[in-house]
């Protein structure tokens, strides 16, 4: 065996873990899963999925409840531009030499890598209606009747959406200031000599050149909000009334709360051409506006 072959055979050895991972984990239940949303299987009953083509579809078409993920669904997406946002300016203020600088990166991107169930505790605590201190704080203000929050179908909704623009704060702002700690200065520097004031320096050249950043960022957040789950779940299960049911919560409710394997997996590829059509529109997109 010659010395290129035996470099690629050792190659291959080093990826088969991983690739035998995704094949028995990711890819073979994915195509089980694309099988079973043409069937009828009701996995508790013991009996063999049964073919129906595309009744699934057509029932999730005249499901009300699969009506309200879709408007929950698109409701979690309203975050994504507002913590890109936020992120880069937090990102451009820490970028500068300020007091406690390397504190406050800590303290904004505490958050990302703390476990997701602590930190729904923790809003769950932030917004308790009756001794929370949200709720305390909006009394002191003279607010009488403040909202219930995760506690009411009309706000939870509100305590959601709050919950994930902070939630990605941090993790905008540490990859935002990743790439502006990677800017030429001397750019910079140019524009400053020939009489940018700071927030032209911001509209006009920073955020031009963190652009594929901000491209970045627009995509991965966008996928991650249409399959939001663990946090909301953990808080409300949905609840209350639906108000809170996404995409994930509903096909996972379909899946192991009634055992409707086939309705769940057609959920479940809907979803995720909804995830393809967006990341699309968004890479058509991109080519206005992002600048390499």
């Amino acid at each position: 065996m010659s010395w290129m072959k035996r470099q690629r055979l050792v190659g291959y050895v080093f990826i088969a873990p991983n690739l035998i991972g995704m094949t028995v984990f990711m890819l073979v239940p994915a195509l089980f899963s694309f099988y079973l949303m043409f069937t009828d299987w009701i996995f508790a009953s013991g009996q063999p999925p049964r073919f129906i083509g595309l009744d699934n579809f057509r029932m999730m078409v005249r499901d009300d409840l699969f009506a309200v993920s879709v408007k929950n669904t698109l409701l979690v997406l309203i975050p994504v531009p507002i913590s890109i946002m936020l992120g880069f300016l937090i990102a451009v203020m820490l970028n500068n030499r300020t007091y406690f600088q390397k504190t406050l990166r800590a303290f904004f991107f505490a958050p990302y890598f703390t476990s997701g169930i602590a930190i729904a505790f923790v809003w769950m605590v932030l917004f308790q209606p009756t001794n929370g201190p949200v709720n305390a704080f909006l009394r002191s203000i003279g607010i009488s009747e403040p909202p219930l929050w995760f506690a009411s179908p009309d706000t939870a909704m509100y305590a959601v959406l709050i919950m994930m623009t902070a939630g990605g704060i941090g993790y905008n702002m540490i990859i935002y200031l990743a790439a502006l700690q990677g800017l030429s200065s001397e750019q910079l520097e140019a524009a400053r000599m020939d009489g940018a004031t700071f927030g032209q320096l911001l509209r006009l050249i920073i955020f031009p050149l963190v652009s594929p950043t901000t491209f970045f960022l627009m995509i991965t957040g966008f996928i991650g909000s249409i399959k939001s789950f663990g946090m909301i779940y953990a808080i409300t299960q949905g609840g209350p009334g639906n108000s809170t049911t996404v995409f994930s919560i509903f096909a996972y409710k379909k899946a192991f709360n009634f055992y409707e394997m086939g309705y769940a997996s057609a959920v479940s590829w809907t979803m995720f051409l909804i995830i393809l059509c967006i990341t699309l529109i968004q890479w058509v997109g991109q080519k206005k506006w992002v600048h390499y």
